[in-house]
């Protein structure tokens, strides 16, 4: 036995003791799935399993006398029994585990032996991934918005790359289009309403204070140079002059804004260069050859609707323009053919209908859907004394990512921002971010890692070695406390898998906090420092143990584990 997932290793065990009565009721497809969970209550044991009240329908017979037949099963395991003390049967045919002292000192000392790398390599299949996310248009600076896909997506990089996997990000810079047309003319009347010009502002342009900051700092750059482009309207070389400007500056607050936050790609990818180096082009003709695609009045439809999609999409308007979703078509056949096992974008919600036509589009590049992966992230409301706070680039009023870093800072922006699923809309209150007490969850778990630093000092200063390992207990039973502890710290090797499996950052936030709270009761029912000297050691083995798995989970989200507070 290992140490790398005692939930896994007590499931297998279960799993081959009783398939062969799963076999005679014709279930044996439930022995490879048996799922061993932490039960609720006090008294019933460490583990247990719901498979009788599965199977009972099979077998015929009640869950109870299920639950018999297959404790007979298990309790003639030799290898199962060397681990447990019993095994029980509670309630209407739950089956539980009572595990022995010793399998869990030792799970403890193999734990620790592992350092800050328990947990990590626990996937069984390794792939390679480019993980795209934020990918905001450089219109502006980042709002609250994105820096919930920015937390969640680097959370995920970090919780796929310990689990075993590797990861490319790439942030894709929308850098082409009608929108950035609308930026460079937003930016070409507030630079020439800076040089004294009354000029109409564009309908539909950028309001945003920000813009007025941006076309400043561009105006101190080259003085009245434009000037004779600007007036009375803008010309082509003005507004692609103040777009390509406007851009610049932009990505260079967002890179430094996004590195402030713990956020860092490997790759920048200009959607311009897609239509520089002919890849758009090159992205129609493999359609085209491949028979997806059909000429309709002049315009050429990608025929998406054998792929799923509710209707064909348009590529090349009758007018001999590319539409939006041909250069984002060609983004993908260049991810394509960089190589990657599997392709994940993390998207925004206003993306939800766009989904169909662009898996359709992959379809019909790859033949492989599997491959690629789409996940949408949900709205964030960010609420302030009460009140919920409006957002639009647009319209210049949001929350930026800079005003919520100077508000409540990165370790409680990051960790509120990836506490829920990415399915789910976010409340993000910033008076309960700032609060010092057990209300605010960050720092309820990060106090349990400055509090374990703590005694970990102390006991260095009153010369009590950590020791390298926890096994020796003076022969005493395990407190209940310690034995809670012990099945808690097992836990986080599953939970990092179910969490690069899913795709979800959110049980890393939920098992930390779990965990601080488990060991607040330990600190509090079990003296560490003025135990026998056995016991002593072997709880101080527990706070480094302890220490190293919260300070790995506080890692995969990006936030920072003090060692004072």
């Amino acid at each position: 036995m290992t140490s790398i997932d005692l939930l896994s290793v007590m499931a297998n065990l279960v799993s081959d003791a009783v398939r062969g009565r799963l076999a005679l009721w014709n279930r044996e497809d439930l022995a490879g799935n048996i799922a061993l969970e932490r039960p609720s209550g006090k008294g019933h044991g460490d583990l247990s399993a719901n498979i009788a009240l599965i199977a009972a329908g099979a077998a015929g017979i009640p869950p109870r006398d299920a639950a018999a037949l297959l404790v007979e099963d298990l309790r003639a395991s030799e290898e199962l029994m060397k681990l447990c003390n019993s095994v029980e049967i509670a309630g209407p045919g739950f089956i539980n585990l009572f595990l022995s002292d010793g399998v869990l000192s030792d799970t403890a000392s193999r734990a620790l032996a592992e350092g800050t790398e328990f947990g990590a390599g626990v996937v069984d299949k390794q792939e390679s991934i480019l993980l795209e996310y934020v990918s905001a248009n450089p219109t502006g600076p980042l709002h609250a918005g994105h820096a919930r896909y920015a937390a969640f997506g680097d959370s995920l990089k970090r919780i796929l790359v310990y689990a075993g996997h590797q990861v490319t990000t790439e942030f894709y810079i929308n850098d082409y289009g009608t929108q950035m047309l609308n930026f460079g003319r937003s930016l070409a009347a507030r630079y020439a309403q800076l040089c004294g010009h009354e000029v109409q502002f564009p309908e539909d342009g950028y309001q945003g204070e920000y813009t007025v900051h941006i076309a400043r700092l561009i105006e101190q750059q080259i003085g009245d140079e434009m000037i004779g482009h600007v007036l009375p309207e803008p010309d082509a070389a003005a507004i692609d002059f103040f777009k390509q400007e406007g851009c610049r500056l932009v990505l260079q607050d967002i890179r430094a804004i996004l590195g402030r936050f713990r956020v860092n790609f490997d790759n920048w990818f200009l959607e311009s260069s897609l239509y520089g180096s002919g890849a758009v082009d090159e992205a129609l003709e493999t359609l085209e050859a491949a028979g997806e695609v059909e000429t309709r009045e002049g315009a050429k439809w990608l025929l998406t609707s054998r792929f799923g999609d509710d209707k064909d999409r348009v590529l090349i308007r009758s007018s001999g323009e590319p539409t939006y979703f041909t250069s984002d078509i060609a983004y993908h056949l260049q991810k394509l053919s960089r190589g990657f096992d599997r392709l994940i974008n993390i998207w925004g919600a206003d993306h939800h209908g766009y989904v169909p036509r662009m898996k359709a589009a992959f379809e019909a590049l790859s033949h492989d859907p599997q491959r690629f992966e789409i996940i949408i992230g949900q709205l964030v409301n960010v609420i302030e004394m009460g009140e919920r706070k409006q957002m639009s680039k647009r319209a210049g009023t949001m929350v930026t990512l800079q005003e919520l870093l100077d508000s409540i800072g990165a370790d409680a922006a990051r960790f509120f921002l990836v506490e829920r699923s990415n399915d789910s809309t976010l409340d993000l209150d910033l008076e309960k971010a700032k609060l010092q007490s057990e209300e605010n969850p960050v720092y309820y778990v990060q106090y349990a890692h400055a509090r374990i630093c703590s005694i970990l000092r102390r006991a260095a200063e009153e010369g009590l070695a950590a020791p390298a390992d926890t096994t020796s207990v003076s022969g005493e039973p395990l407190a209940g406390q310690e034995r809670e502890l012990i099945m808690k710290l097992a836990e986080f090797p599953r939970v990092v898998r179910i969490a690069a499996e899913t795709r979800g950052p959110q049980r890393i936030t939920t098992y930390a906090r779990e965990l601080a709270a488990v060991f607040h009761v330990f600190y509090h029912n079990c003296p560490v420092i003025r135990a026998e000297p056995e016991t002593t050691v072997f709880r101080l083995g527990l706070c480094r143990l302890t220490r190293n798995v919260i300070a790995r989970s506080l890692d995969l989200v990006g936030v920072e584990a003090p060692q004072s507070m």
